[in-house]
């Protein structure tokens, strides 16, 4: 009989056991969760104040601040965008198990994850709305004078260090409007930068230059013959050769010629400044009785002085406008 109490009494303790584990056992959960007491007088968690509050209020102001708005500023536009968009997210529960067992007066550190494809992603959205192409001044020609249109900065975001900056504020305690910066890109032609353009009126047997839209001087020349006329149009400075070499054209006019050096007596004087215009050129002449008059083979023909001085004060690729009167 003694025996058989005590193996009662030992299958009747270790059902208790069993019993006791598994109480144990379904209250596991409940004690992970963050410790209920009161965080003390003082803890600051990025910034936001959670002392005094229980661990459950302090969950709730922490995500509410890190969930406010971020703004943006880019231009003159203010752009609010949450951390949730720019793919950001913050361990706020780890933030308040340490301030729960932290002294007074700590600061604990928020931890914040971010996903930068997201992030990447929204700023080169930014720039995309706000990025502008700069733009060159456009030369035109109204009522026979040289006009400039007026030419515009460009933009752009520098998307790099956008990503960097908007990270750097996504703590409460860092939240100020960010301006996000953008660089300054110049034209490469602005008015007043523009340099030479040429206006030759054909009937007037006159070479204008004009420095952009500033008139600065204009010459007396010969222009092309009625069977040979200078063609009309826009054209621009192909080549400049200093004391050229003539050589005949494929024109019945100059069938049987042989080329002439640089010298005297060259029909292209001492400069030439070759059109985009085939064949057609402003140069010196010999010449100088024909200046004035409508005597040449399509060329422009200037004295040999002026047609040098010309020469140092346009560049290949100078704008020359040929038109009627």
């Amino acid at each position: 009989m003694k025996r058989a109490a005590l193996l009662l009494c030992t299958l009747t303790g270790l059902a208790l056991v069993g019993s006791l584990t598994a109480v144990v056992g379904a209250g596991a959960a409940p004690l992970q969760t963050t410790p209920t007491g009161t965080i003390a007088t003082g803890v600051t968690i990025a910034g936001v104040p959670v002392g005094g509050m229980a661990a459950a209020d302090a969950v709730t102001a922490v995500q509410t601040a890190f969930d406010a708005p971020v703004e943006l500023r880019i231009g003159g536009t203010r752009v609010l965008v949450t951390p949730d968009v720019l793919g950001a997210t913050a361990n706020v529960q780890k933030a308040v198990d340490r301030a729960v067992v932290a002294p007074a007066d700590t600061a604990v550190a928020l931890p914040i994850a971010t996903v930068g494809p997201t992030m990447s992603a929204f700023v080169a959205g930014l720039a995309r709305r706000y990025d502008r192409v700069p733009l060159d001044t456009k030369l035109f020609l109204r009522q026979g004078r040289p006009w400039l249109s007026k030419e515009r900065t460009g933009l752009r975001l520098d998307q790099r260090g956008s990503v960097r900056d908007i990270i750097a504020v996504l703590p409460p305690s860092a939240r100020e409007p960010l301006r996000l910066v953008q660089r300054v890109l110049k034209p490469k032609l602005t008015r007043r930068t523009f340099g030479p353009v040429i206006v030759i009126h054909r009937a007037l047997n006159r070479l204008y230059l004009y420095n952009g839209a500033r008139f600065l001087r204009y010459f007396q020349v010969a222009t092309g013959q009625s069977a040979y006329p200078t063609p009309l149009g826009r054209f621009s400075i192909a080549v400049k050769w200093k004391n050229p070499w003539w050589y005949p054209p494929a024109s019945p006019w100059a069938k049987g010629a042989q080329p002439i050096p640089p010298g005297p007596g060259n029909p292209l004087g001492t400069r030439w400044m070759g059109l985009t215009a085939p064949g057609v050129g402003i140069h010196g002449t010999p010449d100088a009785s024909s200046i004035g008059y409508s005597v040449s083979h399509g060329c422009i023909r200037m004295q040999i002085s002026q047609a040098e001085w010309l020469f140092n004060h346009v560049n290949v690729g100078t704008t020359v406008f040929i038109i009627p009167h």
